[in-house]
């Protein structure tokens, strides 16, 4: 499936709506890259960023790096995850320097298995 929609309301350059999913053999595209404020895509970057990959102060997808990273692989300051990496971690998986987890690895963590490193 092949949508692309850009909102006319724009913040400097930058459109406050972009959605794109599929390829785009026009501009030579494979994936779907949506930027805007509010991104979602198969490659999302914005403000809010939903998508297969997804960077932004707020990003939801497979693969997420953000402030706040939310997804199977999540990079952030606050990374909730299957792997979650960050300051404050949750998930499967938790790395960071306050991480919860069945396995959490960080100088605080709290989980099913804790190790406290650096030790």
């Amino acid at each position: 499936m092949r949508y692309r929609y850009q909102s006319t309301a724009t913040v400097g350059d930058i459109p406050v709506v972009s959605i794109a999913f599929g390829p785009d053999l026009q501009s030579q595209q494979l994936r779907g890259r949506a930027v805007g404020v509010i991104a979602v895509g198969d490659v999302a970057v914005g403000i809010i960023a939903v998508g297969a990959i997804a960077a932004g102060v707020i990003a939801i997808g497979g693969l997420s790096l953000g402030v706040i990273g939310v997804g199977g692989l999540a990079l952030g300051l606050v990374a909730l995850g299957g792997l979650a990496i960050g300051g404050v971690a949750v998930g499967g998986l938790a790395v960071g320097l306050r991480a919860l987890g069945g396995l959490a690895i960080g100088p605080y963590p709290q989980g099913g298995v804790a190790i406290r490193w650096p030790g």
